[in-house]
């Protein structure tokens, strides 16, 4: 009899642990969706996608389009962006023509971190009331961080990972999707005139070599 119930147990445990991994990943599926529902797309074109390299570099040094994939990469040694700038290395597209000052807009784009990159800026959303920035998304050791602080994304080299940014100007509020799953909300720096910036901008403590690869960007408003 001690067998039989013993047995009995063990089917319990069994049935209910399925149950729960089912209903696991029942909640993940719903919680996923996609962020650009009611929002409507804006049309770019090539002239929309402006560079930021080292001054004294060509282009094609530190940058590549192919395929659909856009390539950025700079070293810890590089010169900024212009000579009079006092700014860190940077290989970025500054998307240009829709700068905006009110309403809600949304970045998305998937990326790709190689290994070895650290101390990195991949994306921002540029402006504010006393910062430079709103919003930057920075690479250290493998982890995605709103600048150095809450993590938007673990284990991220070597992936591609789907990012979308809703940057809710009147409610004073950036939120944050990767893979369609919201994972971090953060608050505004106040008004300004704003803009998104994607690629590789050296921050503190970075690697010798930094990259990051971009596909399907696109901008969307509501």
């Amino acid at each position: 009899m001690r067998l039989d119930w013993c047995l009995n147990d063990c089917k319990k445990i069994v049935f209910v642990s399925l149950f729960l991994q089912l209903w696991l990943s029942m909640m993940r599926i719903c919680s996923a969706h996609d962020p650009t529902d009611g929002f409507t797309l804006v049309p770019l074109t090539a002239q929309d996608f402006r560079n930021d390299k080292p001054y004294n570099e060509p282009l094609k040094n530190r940058y590549s389009y192919k395929d659909g994939v856009r390539r950025f990469w700079v070293y810890n040694n590089d010169k900024p962006f212009k000579p009079s700038s006092t700014t860190r290395p940077r290989s970025e597209v500054r998307i240009k023509g829709h700068d905006y000052t009110s309403g809600v807009w949304q970045f998305e784009g998937n990326f790709y971190v190689p290994s070895g990159t650290t101390g990195a800026c991949i994306m921002q959303v540029f402006g504010a009331a006393s910062h430079a920035t709103t919003l930057q998304l920075r690479v250290y050791d493998g982890n995605l961080r709103v600048y150095r602080n809450q993590v938007v994304a673990s284990n991220i080299y070597d992936k591609w990972f789907k990012l979308n940014v809703i940057h809710d100007v009147g409610n004073s509020r950036v939120t944050i999707f990767i893979n369609n799953v919201q994972k971090v909300v953060v608050g505004g720096r106040g008004p300004s005139t704003f803009y998104f910036k994607y690629g590789v901008y050296a921050q503190d403590g970075s690697s010798n070599y930094m990259e990051s690869r971009w596909r399907g960007n696109r901008v969307f408003r509501r």
